[in-house]
Formats: structure tokens, sequence, C-alpha cells
């Protein structure tokens, strides 16, 4: 069992994150009928996430990964982004939805758009569990959003704390 740190506070239950993203794949399912659509998940915070979320959309897909690296192991980011695993596949003329598991001060996506657009896909849209408003520093759009979450370090359902309790069901924070 993952040893919860005892600073640990919970924000979204299992429950409560199951039925949210079942509502996102319904919207995302609706927008998309008929299109052919590219579900790029960033690793690896995402996968957790993109798995649950992808059995919610019911319809065709191709799934593609992605890893870019900002924070290590740290609880801050570096600012600076790193590819760290690039798409096998070509998006041209494809719909791309990237998943993201959080959006905090908006520069890994930032980034990850920018160099997506230049692989001139058909559309390119954002679907995130978890947004940190506070801590924008560059703003995206994120077009399908689970949860806003306050300026704290987030770990669980897929997020970790340096490589740490990712297979908590439930989303909290590490207070300081």
């Amino acid at each position: 069992m993952t040893a919860i740190p005892d600073n640990w506070h919970l924000l979204h239950s299992a429950a409560d994150i199951a039925q949210r993203v079942a509502q996102m794949g319904a919207q995302i399912r609706r927008d998309y009928a008929g299109k052919p659509l590219t579900l790029l998940v960033v690793l690896k915070g995402s996968f957790i996430f993109a798995a649950d979320l992808c059995r919610a959309i019911d319809l065709p897909m191709h799934i593609e990964f992605m890893a870019l690296r900002s924070y290590g192991d740290e609880t801050t980011t570096s600012g600076v982004v790193q590819i760290t695993l690039d798409m096998r596949f070509p998006v041209e003329n494809t719909h791309v939805l990237i998943v993201e598991d959080i959006v905090d001060t908006g520069l890994t996506l930032d980034y990850l758009r920018q160099n997506l657009v230049l692989r001139r896909p058909a559309s390119l849209r954002l679907v995130s569990l978890l947004h940190k408003p506070s801590r924008t520093v560059r703003p995206v759009t994120i077009d399908y959003l689970g949860f806003e979450v306050p300026d704290h370090f987030i770990i669980g359902y897929g997020l970790d704390n340096a490589g740490q309790c990712r297979n908590l069901p439930d989303i909290g924070y590490i207070a300081p």
C-alpha cells in the first residue's frame, strides 16, 4: 500500500473524479463525433486520467504519448521544458486532444502547443484534469477542465511526489 504523507489533505475523492471524468468524456464524445481523433497523453502524470477518459469517450481514436519534463523531482517548475519522449506517428490533419493532468504555470502547455502547431493538426484542443489558476504565468485555453485546485503541491490519481503516490485513488495536496 502507498504511504500517504502525514501532511496530505483530500481535495477530490475517487467517486468525485469518476463522475467528472464521465461528464468530460460525454462532452468530448459529442464534440468529436465523426472526426478523426487523436488523444495525445502527456506522461507520466496523465496516464491514469487518460485511461479513464478514453473509456468514457466511446469513439474510435488513436492514442499517442509524449513525455515532457519541467519539474524533475522538485515541487516547483524549473521553467525549462524538455521533450523526453515524442510521438511515434504524425498527427497532420487529425483532431488532436492533448490530455494533461494539471495546468500549473502554463509554460509546459504553451511550449507543447507551439510544437504541435508545426505538425499541422486539423485542430488542437486541451483537456486537463486540474488547473491551478493562481500560478498562471502563461495563459492557455483549457477546452475541457475537471477541477480547479489551490496553490499547493497536488498528488494522487497519477500525480506524484518524487515518483511516489501516483497510485492514490484520490487527489489531495501536501501542506507546506
